[in-house]
């Protein structure tokens, strides 16, 4: 069999260049590597080295295997070790200028139709390219971190790149066991871009008070439901994993990129903390402290209610609202408007309590999250939103009540769209938009995403799961309460809701 590349040159000898070395000559490449440092290759080899030690001693490979694949990788302490590679990935700092000077002379050391491919996660590919005498041979090659685990690879078409280096290294990646994702050269490609959705609009809700960090990360570790699965952390605990002073310049650096897009808006919050130094687990202290400290104690729910009489608003989900209010030992007021002292139970969709609670006695009002299963024992966590009037007596009753069946209970401050509406709405909203302007395929961009994040599935999956119509609404609902142009949805989103279609189909 033909092989797409014969000899692979890696620029740059730290994690990712290492990874992207390890993945190669496991899967039987000749791989070069080099950096402007030979005390930085030195380590490289010298981790290598462990690493396959490891791998062996797991039974993962032969002693043999590792001998042999050791013997594949070769060091190269100028750029001109380079010379009999058909293909050079490189993985330096994130520095355009740096990345254009290294390409051009690279230019001088490679044969003609030598591809040079960057694992940059954030700068543009044909900006890069543009400094190349072949601009047309210059793709992106976007790896994530650790490369051998993580299984998927962002192949970047830039404005000028051949299609036959893209398939070629489709192919390579395919090779290595890794699934190849095509996209066009867009600020944060698919995954980074889509990325957007759950750590800024978390964001958004804190500050907007809507809840507290520990709150807002249980209700999206707890409460989101995808077929059995959620997300594995929250936003927060991401952040402090990645570190804020990692993930916040992605923020800014794509908002400013799409030329002020609301929808990828960062946070004052985000600014502050990476000016302080609070970076996360790095620092030891971030969204959460890691010096030893406790973690946040969830208040324990008040005792069920005993005589509580419930009034469930029209709509929807009126009736397995009163299903569950019924099973939680509670007494329906099934009148067509509610009884004095009957506690007021709303359902919205994307908007807040307050706009629910239009013509009822909003002193008495509480709203529950009805979008992923709420039902008698049939969840792990519900949340409940008031209204700015309604009262003490009346949510301590509600958290009571709701918590009757050993589910936990997250009581919210009013928001548009709760906190798993707004954010898991707000991630199928930016897939639909990559989707939208042919960045990827509707496939790629769920399998980059899934993949690349951690995801429970893809977003556009997830918007299927929930149904287009749905968080349509949701979003309608958050934009007619906000005002916020953030929420504004998309006409992939809005054409495929209309039809009834899957939002992985295709046009």
């Amino acid at each position: 069999m033909s092989l797409p590349f014969q000899r692979i040159g890696v620029l740059g000898a730290g994690a990712m260049g290492r990874g992207i070395v390890q993945l190669f000559a496991q899967a039987g490449f000749s791989v070069v590597l080099h950096d402007a440092q030979s005390s930085a290759i030195d380590a490289a080899l010298k981790h290598l080295n462990e690493t396959f030690e490891r791998l062996v001693e797991k039974g993962r490979i032969e002693a043999a295997s590792k001998q042999q694949i050791l013997a594949r990788i070769e060091r190269a302490d100028h750029l001109q070790g380079f010379a009999g590679c058909d293909l050079i990935i490189e993985a330096i700092v994130e520095r355009l200028d740096i990345k254009r000077e290294v390409f051009k002379a690279l230019e001088t050391v490679v044969s003609a139709d030598t591809v040079l491919a960057s694992n940059t996660s954030s700068l543009s590919i044909t900006a890069i390219a543009a400094a190349c005498e072949h601009p047309s041979r210059v793709a992106g090659y976007h790896f994530f971190n650790p490369v051998p685990l993580m299984k998927v690879v962002e192949i970047v078409r830039a404005a000028r790149t051949d299609e036959s280096v893209v398939d070629r290294l489709v192919e390579l990646t395919r090779l290595s066991g890794h699934m190849p994702v095509v996209c066009q050269d867009t600020p944060g490609f698919i995954v980074n871009h889509a990325g957007r959705g759950f750590g800024t609009e978390s964001l958004k809700a804190l500050g907007e008070g809507v809840a507290e960090i520990a709150t807002i990360d249980r209700i999206l570790r707890e409460q989101v439901d995808f077929n059995g699965m959620g997300f594995k952390l929250g936003p927060f605990e991401l952040m402090d994993l990645t570190g804020l002073d990692v993930s916040h310049p992605v923020m800014e650096s794509i908002y400013h990129q799409y030329y002020e897009e609301p929808r990828f808006r960062p946070s004052v919050i985000g600014a502050q903390r990476v000016s302080a130094g609070l970076f996360g687990r790095k620092t030891r202290e971030g969204f959460y402290r890691y010096d030893g400290s406790p973690p946040p104690v969830e208040a324990p729910a008040p005792p069920a209610p005993v005589g509580l009489r419930v009034w469930v608003a029209p709509g929807p989900q009126q009736l397995a609202v009163r299903e569950l209010v019924e099973g939680l030992g509670a007494t329906l007021d099934l009148a067509s408007v509610p009884s004095a002292d009957s506690l007021i139970v709303v359902t919205p969709f994307g908007t807040d309590a307050t706009s629910a609670a239009d013509g009822l006695d909003a002193t008495r009002v509480i709203a529950l999250d009805t979008l992923f299963p709420f039902g008698l024992r049939a969840c792990k966590r519900r949340s409940l939103m008031r209204t700015p009037a309604t009262s003490a007596d009346i949510c301590k009753l509600a958290h009571g009540l709701f918590a009757g069946d050993g589910a936990k209970v997250s009581l919210l401050r009013d928001s548009s769209g709760f906190i798993a509406q707004r954010v898991v709405a707000m991630i199928v909203s930016v897939a639909t938009e990559i989707a939208q302007q042919r960045i990827a395929s509707p496939q790629d961009i769920d399998s980059a995403v899934r993949i690349g994040l951690g995801y429970p599935v893809g977003p556009l999956t997830m918007g299927d799961l929930l149904g287009p119509a749905r968080v349509l609404e949701v979003l309608e609902g958050m934009y007619r309460s906000s005002d916020d142009p953030r929420y504004r949805a998309g006409p992939w989103l809005r054409r495929r809701a209309k039809l009834g279609l899957s939002l992985l189909v295709a046009d």
